[in-house]
């Protein structure tokens, strides 16, 4: 996997546990490598959707 592959996920990671400095930190490595805003925002939705389903399945439990 190229640093490119691994950063687009490591937003998309950072953004499912809401870490904001995570986020911070990467966008910087995205910007680094010239990584297309487009893919960063596409690796952010994808994050927040991992955790709008985890937090669907976490209130099955109340």
């Amino acid at each position: 996997m190229d640093e490119r592959i691994k950063e687009l996920v490591a937003m998309g990671a950072s953004a499912a546990v809401n870490c904001h400095p995570c986020l911070q930190y990467h966008l910087v490595a995205c910007d680094r490598l010239g990584i297309d805003r487009e893919d960063v925002k596409a690796a952010i939705e994808i994050g927040v959707m991992v955790n709008r389903g985890a937090a669907v399945k976490t209130r099955d439990y109340t």
